[in-house]
C-alpha cells in the first residue's frame, strides 16, 4: 500500500514540475511580447493558457484522491495541501500573462507610445521570481523560497517606478502640448500590475514550499 501511495505522490511531484515549467514559459513569453507584439506568440500563449486550466483539474483531482483514498498524515498531508494551494497561484499567473498578451495584441490608434522604461526589467525580475519558485518547490529548497519573498520588494518598487514613468510621460506631453493616448497609458498601468500580481502569486507559491517543507505559514505553524 505504500509503495503505491509513494508512486502517485512521484506522479504528483512529476505533475507539478510539468505545471511549473509551463507557467515559466508562459511569463517569460509575456516579457517577449512587451519587445515584439507578435501575434503568433500571443495567440500560443492564450492557448497554453487552456491547457494549464486542464493540468490544475487534473492535479487537483489527484490530490483529492490521495486525500481522499489513502488518508495522509504529517509530511505527506503537507506537501499534498501545499499542491492544491500552489496550483492556484499557478493557474493565475497563467491566467495574467494571458490578459498581458491580449492587451498587448488589441489595436492600437496612432502611432504606438514607448513602455515605460522599468517595464521591462520588471517583467524580467518576475519571470525571474516564478522561475525560483518553481526551483524551490522542485528541490523543496526553503532558502530559495525565502529569497523569492525577499524579491517581491523589487518588483515592488519597479512597479512604483513605471507609475512614475506614465506620469513623466503625460507631465513631458502636457509641456510640449503633443496628444497623448490615454488608452495606451492605461494600458501600460494594467500590465504593470498584471506583472505585479505574478509576483505577488510568486510569493505565495514560495510560502506554500515553506509549508511543505517546515510546517510553518507565515510563522506559524499549521500543523
Amino acid at each position: 500500500m505504500r509503495a503505491r501511495f509513494d508512486e502517485q505522490l512521484q506522479k504528483l511531484n512529476n505533475e507539478m514540475i510539468v505545471m511549473g515549467s509551463m507557467i515559466e514559459r508562459a511569463i517569460e513569453n509575456a516579457g517577449t511580447l512587451l519587445e515584439t507584439r507578435n501575434l503568433e506568440t500571443a495567440r500560443k500563449l492564450r492557448e497554453g493558457d487552456n491547457e494549464i486550466d486542464r493540468k490544475e483539474r487534473e492535479i487537483e483531482t489527484l490530490c483529492l484522491r490521495l486525500i481522499l483514498m489513502q488518508q495522509p498524515v504529517a509530511r505527506d498531508l503537507r506537501i499534498i495541501s501545499a499542491a492544491l494551494k500552489m496550483i492556484t497561484d499557478m493557474e493565475r499567473i497563467a491566467d495574467q500573462a494571458s490578459d498581458i498578451a491580449e492587451i498587448l495584441t488589441m489595436p492600437v490608434h496612432g502611432a504606438l507610445l514607448p513602455f515605460p522604461p522599468h517595464l521591462q526589467q520588471m517583467a524580467a525580475e518576475t519571470a525571474r521570481m516564478v522561475h525560483k519558485a518553481i526551483d524551490a518547490y522542485v528541490a523543496r529548497d526553503q532558502a530559495l523560497a525565502q529569497v523569492v519573498m525577499k524579491d517581491d520588494d523589487i518588483v515592488d518598487e519597479l512597479f512604483m517606478q513605471v507609475k512614475q514613468d506614465i506620469i513623466d510621460l503625460i507631465h513631458k506631453a502636457s509641456q510640449s502640448g503633443d496628444a497623448v493616448d490615454g488608452m495606451q497609458l492605461l494600458d501600460m498601468l494594467m500590465i504593470a500590475k498584471y506583472f505585479e500580481r505574478c509576483a505577488d502569486h510568486a510569493v505565495n507559491i514560495a510560502e506554500w514550499v515553506e509549508y511543505a517543507v517546515t510546517g510553518m505559514y507565515k510563522g506559524e505553524r499549521l500543523q
